[in-house]
């Protein structure tokens, strides 16, 4: 089964939220109904980036590296530079 890489964005927090999950429509859809603590004071979140892998332990890989560089400009950088 794939695996995702994304990236919301919440205008009203000026904050970014990354994560990985197997399906982003679904995924998106529950932060944006305010599943998540966290989410749910940033709504609405937009989906601003996405990378897909073989498997979901490969896309965790990628959200826990990402998450560790713990940097807004290298997340701005990544989106940026997307497709």
């Amino acid at each position: 089964m794939r695996g995702f890489v994304y990236i919301l964005y919440s205008q009203k927090l000026n904050k970014y939220y990354i994560g990985s999950t197997t399906d982003i429509e679904r995924r998106v859809e529950e932060h944006n109904r305010g599943k998540e603590k966290f989410t749910s004071t940033g709504l609405p979140w937009k989906l601003v980036y996405n990378e897909e892998y073989d498997n979901l332990t490969l896309a965790r890989q990628r959200e826990r590296f990402i998450k560790k560089m713990k940097s807004r400009i290298f997340i701005e950088n990544m989106i940026k530079h997307a497709g």
